[in-house]
């Protein structure tokens, strides 16, 4: 239960920064509290501060992209091989989730001193991992500087962070050969950079089991996705009311954007999560969705189901 909410609000917060699309101090502890769905007391159970909820929600974020990064990364036995797959995981896991994505790589820069301490424990690490790029320079190609690491992230962190706030609605993979080209350039040269530079992006492996990949008729006993707060909150919504369209799950669901609303719905009807009935109706009609028996027993096993809402303390801060 403790868990459940904890992520709840770190969902929240996350949510109702990128949506405000102000500097962070705009959101304050009334607004994470009545998105997420808990009390005032429950909140300061959890965090000391608002500012300790926005470091738990960069670690939160952190975690998540490590899980598919590292992973990727290590199973690689060349390092630009590993490179090449933990960029892919990275961009992934940004178009998986948006909000928490650019809380992490814009709003966290907006934080006090010691979200910012651990921003920069995080560079450290992608950092050191960059680096290991000068162990396989070619023979006779200059041998870069360590400092050179610390360029090439944040080369690449700015054209992400410069792409998130742009909220264009093109697809973040799009950027793969791009910042591929970016980060190998200076360990293996030009040429190498431009043939990443048109290189597509690997297919996504560190998922285990993909429902999309499932046989139509297997057994759901392992539904094989995450299920987030917001996925859950989605899932739920359209439980209790199927022929739900787009919009009306995304207002149920607290989902402002209506890009996003429609990239996750798409996911999980693509993972069998979810069925569409509107399908073979009168063109231009909305869509009307229901679960599936996959889609069911994935809410029903998931440990992110969501407790009926606290009530809300009306108090100040």
């Amino acid at each position: 239960m403790e868990e459940r909410q904890r992520t709840r609000i770190l969902e929240a917060l996350a949510d109702e920064v990128v949506e405000r699309e102000g500097p962070i101090g705009t959101v304050t502890v009334t607004h994470i509290i009545a998105r997420a769905g808990v009390s005032r007391r429950t909140f300061y159970e959890l965090f000391v501060d608002r500012e300790a909820c926005l470091l738990a929600a960069l670690d939160l974020g952190v975690q998540r992209a490590a899980a598919r990064m590292q992973p990727a990364f290590a199973a690689e036995s060349r390092w630009r091989d590993g490179v090449r797959v933990a960029l892919a995981e990275f961009l992934g896991f940004l178009e998986d989730e948006p909000n928490l994505g650019r809380l992490c790589v814009v709003h966290t820069l907006g934080g006090g001193a010691e979200v910012l301490r651990r921003r920069t424990e995080v560079l450290k690490q992608l950092w050191q991992a960059v680096d290991r790029g000068r162990k396989e320079s070619p023979a006779g190609h200059a041998q870069p500087s360590p400092v050179i690491a610390e360029g090439v992230v944040g080369a690449v962190l700015s054209v992400v962070h410069t792409r998130l706030q742009a909220q264009n609605g093109q697809p973040l993979m799009q950027l793969y050969g791009p910042l591929m080209s970016i980060i190998v350039l200076p360990y293996l040269g030009s040429s190498v950079a431009r043939r990443e530079l048109q290189r597509p992006a690997p297919k996504l492996r560190t998922r285990t089991r993909s429902m999309s990949a499932a046989q139509p008729g297997a057994a759901p006993e392992d539904p094989g996705v995450r299920l987030t707060y917001r996925t859950v909150r989605v899932l739920t919504e359209i439980a209790e009311h199927p022929g739900a369209s787009n919009r009306e799950v995304a207002e149920r669901a607290g989902i402002v954007d209506q890009g996003q609303i429609s990239k996750l719905l798409a996911r999980l009807q693509a993972e069998a999560l979810i069925a569409n009935m509107g399908e073979g109706t009168t063109r231009g009609a909305p869509n009307a969705w229901r679960l599936t028996e996959r889609g069911e027993h994935a809410l029903r096993t998931s440990g992110s189901l969501s407790p009926e809402p606290e009530g809300l303390s009306r108090s100040g801060r």
